[in-house]
């Protein structure tokens, strides 16, 4: 049996609606565009909804928004597909990473509090100058949060936290603290469509509590989405970024389509914008997937149901931990975490070779190549994002998964694992 690593959910409906478009004038910016972005803002309970050409595209515009540059410090986390931090270079700016709850591979609300202090007050000096000298040495570094970057001057201006493999991170934690160092918060969701948060989905502006206690609250929120072909709902590319920030929802609109605003006349541009335009027919699939969106979810979730039951009890294998804020997990991957007496790379192998393909997730940035150089990071930096790291691996995983399949993929990887642990 040869398993495919995934594959999108597409029917006829999406195949027609896609076909209509080509028989319009419409293919660029259109109606099927502003329905797309009406309905996504309706399902997701924001006021705005501000179609882009990827997740990538949208983090960067959120970013822009934010108004960070050259120099300027925004949190985020090592455990994430590298777009999240590479938004930030793009813009001149430093991501200050911090590591990572061991349990959900989301990043840390307290370390993220921690950095935000040493950054703002305690260690101000640290913000001003330059960081990771050869007298502070690598404890000096990670205790707050910067990586040997060369000579910053900028200041903390957001947090960007990534909700990993569609579980939510404890947002509210987060929020607590941007509102305390008046930090914008850009949400990466990418990978989490229709999860939900304490009973709240994610990118719905919240309103707690503990934010409302705080004077003059108004958290500055824009949280992005992505459809690749691998995500609970596609449009091949595409993206989407929601905020209730009327200005913002503004500004995106404007930069996703090369600094155009809506009074310019024909060519005219008011700023300096990007080509990151979402396409009539990506909308147009995007929409029929959207009407299914329910059941796409029902479906992944179905899946990761059949994996988790037939793989909770194995030895040397450990299911998905579902945080208890997490009161609906949107199932993009299913990863599992190996025990470190298991060598990842033979069991991949051995799986390969009986047409079962795996992945591990994630290299952390702060490992790649371009980021060592770049900030002078390297092994034990992070330590717990650096161990979820190796031992994290992704199963074949899709909603038209059929039982028959993930039974052969179980089946395949048990035998692996108990044969490496018979003969450690």
């Amino acid at each position: 049996m040869r398993i495919p690593m995934s594959s999108p959910d597409i029917t006829a409906a999406e195949i027609e609606a896609v076909n209509q478009v080509l028989q319009t004038p419409f293919l660029s910016i259109g109606p099927r565009i502003a329905e797309f972005e009406e309905r996504f803002a309706a399902y997701v309970g924001a006021r705005h909804a501000v179609g882009v050409s990827n997740g990538t595209a949208g983090l960067h515009l959120g970013v822009i928004a934010a108004g960070i540059g050259e120099g300027d410090l925004v949190i985020t986390t090592p455990f994430s597909f590298v777009a999240s931090a590479n938004v930030i270079l793009y813009e001149h700016a430093i991501p200050i990473f911090v590591d990572v709850d061991e349990r959900t591979g989301n990043i840390d609300p307290a370390l993220v509090a921690e950095a935000a202090h040493k950054l703002t007050r305690a260690c101000p000096e640290l913000v001003e100058g330059r960081q990771g000298d050869k007298g502070r040495g690598r404890q000096g570094e990670r205790e707050t949060g910067r990586q040997g970057d060369k000579g910053a001057r900028g200041r903390l201006k957001a947090v960007l936290p990534v909700h990993v493999f569609g579980q939510p991170a404890d947002m509210d934690a987060i929020n607590a603290v941007a509102q305390e160092y008046g930090l914008t918060v850009i949400e990466d969701a990418c990978e989490a469509l229709g999860a939900e948060y304490k009973g709240r989905r994610i990118g719905t502006q919240p309103v707690t509590p503990a934010l409302s206690r705080v004077e003059g609250c108004d958290l500055r929120l824009a949280t992005v989405f992505a459809f690749y072909p691998n995500k609970q709902i596609t449009t091949g590319e595409g993206g989407m970024i929601v905020t209730d920030n009327d200005e913002w929802a503004d500004l995106f609109r404007s930069l996703r389509n090369q600094g155009r605003d809506v009074h310019d006349a024909w060519l005219n541009h008011s700023r300096l914008g990007y080509n990151y335009r979402l396409d009539e027919m990506s909308a147009a699939l995007g929409l029929a997937q959207l009407g299914r969106i329910e059941e796409l979810l029902a479906k992944r979730e179905r899946v990761a149901q059949w994996y988790s039951r037939r793989l909770k009890d194995v030895e040397g294998v450990q299911v998905p931990y579902i945080a208890p804020t997490t009161t609906r997990m949107s199932w993009f991957v299913y990863v599992i975490r190996l025990a470190p007496a298991i060598n990842r790379s033979a069991v991949m192998a051995a799986l390969e070779e009986r047409g079962i393909p795996s992945r591990p997730y994630f290299t952390p940035i702060h490992l790649q190549p371009f980021y060592r150089e770049r900030l002078g990071t390297g092994e034990g930096d992070f330590p717990v994002a650096e161990a979820v790291a190796r031992s994290s691996l992704a199963l074949p995983f899709s909603g038209v998964m059929t039982e028959e399949q993930v039974e052969y993929v179980c089946t395949q990887l048990i035998a692996v694992v108990r044969q490496q642990l018979q003969t450690r």
